[in-house]
């Protein structure tokens, strides 16, 4: 079984099915859990897993924010022009309105997250091999 496996998979928000929806812009295989999603509320809320090596494309979102609360495994977080951040259970991102970022798992562990999300988000390129690959596992 690969890193954290079954504690993803197990978390207390559910796996959720393939996001096919949103397959197009992620590397990998991801799994979405609509936990919240009301017209009558301004923010969307899920439960986001990502298999090892999965990860998102670069985005932004406009005229809102992201919120992402880490619930299992270990993944990355990165915002254009910094260096990437190692995600564990527990760490809290919080991305504001128009700044440009990517997220997913690590090479070798599962990893899930709640986002918390407003606004409309624009779909960008993917993260590529070489980006990624270059991530240091320290």
């Amino acid at each position: 079984m690969t890193s954290n496996e079954k504690e993803v998979k197990n978390g207390i928000f559910g796996l959720g099915a393939a996001n096919d929806a949103y397959a197009k812009y992620f590397v990998g295989q991801s799994y979405l859990n609509t936990l919240i999603s009301d017209p009558a509320v301004s923010v969307g809320v899920g439960n986001v897993t990502f298999e090892p090596g999965c990860r998102n494309n670069w985005h932004i979102h406009h005229d809102g924010f992201q919120l992402l609360l880490v619930t299992g495994g270990e993944g990355w977080y990165q915002e254009a022009g910094k260096p990437a951040r190692k995600l564990h259970p527990g760490d809290v991102v919080v991305t504001h309105d128009g700044v440009k970022h990517w997220h997913g798992a690590t090479k070798d562990s599962w990893f899930s997250h709640i986002a918390i999300t407003a606004g409309t988000p624009e779909w960008l390129e993917p993260v590529s091999d070489a980006q990624y690959d270059a991530l240091s596992e320290d």
